[in-house]
């Protein structure tokens, strides 16, 4: 429809859409939280970002003409049980009320009011599209296939997931994938490389994890407020902990860098109030600014290379002077008493 936000936030409770229309725009519906029932013509082609996002949808019916579908037009849809397809589109699909592109081999979106619990993926879905299960807030198990290769971004954020099964087929984890579920542990495969940023974030409940020596890269944020982490062992190919990594994981106390990481950037390990000790490897050239913020429980730091000042940004009030001890004093280890923000090299 023309304009975009043209109804969103409004008390509209159903709408027919013109047969003129040929593309429902961003945000068209969006919040409109009253909307329970639409009829859309088979004049649309393009259903756009967050059009009917946060709104009472029970059910929708896509037509044949519709060729696109924004991955974020359903999201936030709490009351969405079903979604059909007409059989005659060439594009998508559907088979129990989930929407699937026409081979079905990716699963594209599942209504997020589903009552069901768990949920076991077809095999011949190879890949699970952005946002699929976002918000499916009852969702607790999910079985994935060796069919899938790829979970894409926000996949499974939101979700109440306790415990996944990522399989072997997989070799990467996308951006949020599984943000905020209630997962407690989690394996990853050796077939993973990558870890994309905020890929765990806010996982509170998640205890351990197991990172494959197959990962070389970990994202921005991507284990961000996993309170319940109590340690890390960082991968030997991984050259950079990045910004905000780490940060927040106040369970943390034990973390082991590799000597195949050459800089710890700002923030990564922000605010891990329960880390006592950790040893900078002497492949690090770079600590970025904030990077030890907030470890206040941090009371040895080994530093096994040499780190010049300029490369050096960490000074922020804590750790204290541990900065300027180590730029005076170099290679080797620096302690400090609970409580004092003066370090001593031992």
């Amino acid at each position: 429809m023309g304009s975009t936000y043209a109804f969103a936030g409004t008390g509209i409770t159903s709408v027919t859409i013109p047969n003129n229309v040929t593309s429902i725009n961003y945000n068209t519906f969006f919040y409109c939280t009253s909307l329970t029932s639409v009829t859309i013509p088979n004049s649309v082609t393009s259903i756009g970002v967050q059009a009917f996002a946060n709104t009472g949808l029970t059910s929708v019916t896509i037509p044949n003409s519709v060729t696109s579908i924004d991955s974020s037009a359903l999201s936030g849809c709490g009351d969405l049980t079903s979604i059909y397809v007409d059989t005659a589109n060439i594009n998508y699909s559907s088979q129990d009320g989930v929407l699937y592109n026409k081979a079905k081999t990716e699963i594209i979106k599942f209504p997020e009011g589903t009552s069901l619990t768990s949920v076991t993926i077809p095999n011949s879905v190879t890949s699970i599209g952005d946002r699929a299960f976002y918000n499916c807030s009852g969702l607790t198990s999910i079985t994935i296939p060796n069919s899938v290769t790829s979970i894409g971004g926000n996949a499974f954020a939101g979700t109440g997931l306790t415990s996944v099964t990522i399989p072997n087929s997989v070799t990467s984890i996308s951006v949020q994938a599984f943000a905020g579920t209630g997962l407690t542990s989690v394996t990853i495969p050796n077939s993973v490389t990558s870890i994309d940023g905020s890929a765990f974030y806010y996982c509170t409940s998640l205890t351990s994890i197991t990172i494959p020596s197959s990962v070389t890269y970990i994202g921005d944020n991507a284990f961000d407020s996993c309170t319940s982490l109590t340690s890390i062992t960082i991968p030997a190919g991984v050259a950079s902990i990045r910004r905000s990594t780490f940060s927040d994981c106040t369970s943390l106390t034990s973390v082991t860098i590799p000597n195949s990481v050459t800089s710890i950037d700002y923030n990564a390990f922000y605010g891990c109030s329960g880390l006592t000790s950790i040893t900078i490897p002497s492949s690090v050239t770079s600590i970025g600014v904030s990077a030890f913020y907030g470890c206040t429980s941090l009371t040895s730091v080994t530093f096994q290379g040499t780190i010049t000042s300029g490369n050096f940004s960490s000074s922020s009030y804590f750790p204290g002077d541990l900065r300027d001890k180590y730029l005076a004093g170099g290679i080797g280890t620096y302690i400090r008493a609970a409580g004092s923000f003066i370090w001593t090299k031992q």
